[in-house]
């Protein structure tokens, strides 16, 4: 899974909007809209690490390097 597929999984799980991602991690909605849309191939860690936080799981998560 990639950590995009893994964003959208846990938006779902928490009933989130891209919208509220933007808020809750502190990144612009057009980021967020990018990235998961696939029009940014390679996040910055530190938007992986917001976005993380944000989700309340770590990167390694995100990345599939653990459950």
């Amino acid at each position: 899974m990639s950590a995009i597929e893994k964003i959208e999984e846990l938006l779902k799980e928490k009933g989130w909007t891209k919208y509220r991602l933007a808020k809750e991690s502190g990144l612009p909605q057009s980021t967020i809209t990018s990235l998961l849309s696939g029009r940014v191939k390679n996040p910055s860690a530190e938007s992986l690490i917001k976005i993380a936080n944000a989700l309340g799981v770590s990167t390694g998560v995100l990345l599939g390097e653990e459950d």
